[in-house]
């Protein structure tokens, strides 16, 4: 985990063949939340980043590098706060020539926050 103790992994499982659920609890106490933004603490984009990449390393128990990122949707804020418990369906695919392909779409409530579609390179 690159940001310790940011958020806390409440269960994932294999939905059905290359499609995952996981439920994460965020640390809405974690000091990223103390400069983004100070008495109203948003999600950093780039934290949902990391963290589809961690989940999808854990899945795949491989070490991942990002090789492209498209369709990065942030659709709603995520305000740790309020909604500190998020959802993620992570669609993982490893093609032919070994590189890793992530959708995933992540809920709190049932409201959809982020869209996103990775290649991971394996290293």
């Amino acid at each position: 985990m690159v940001l310790k103790d940011f958020y806390k992994i409440l269960s994932l499982e294999n939905a059905s063949g290359s499609i995952y659920d996981a439920v994460i609890l965020i640390n809405d106490k974690h000091d990223v939340f103390k400069g983004h933004f100070p008495d109203n603490p948003i999600m950093p984009g780039v934290c949902m980043i990391q963290i589809i990449k961690e989940l999808s390393e854990t899945i795949t128990q491989t070490n991942l590098t990002i090789q492209t990122l498209s369709n990065a949707k942030f659709m709603a804020i995520i305000n740790p706060e309020v909604t500190p418990e998020l959802r993620l369906e992570l669609d993982i695919t490893t093609t032919e020539d070994g590189l890793v392909k992530v959708k995933n779409t992540t809920y709190f409530n049932e409201t959809i926050a982020v869209k996103l579609s990775n290649v991971y390179r394996k290293i």
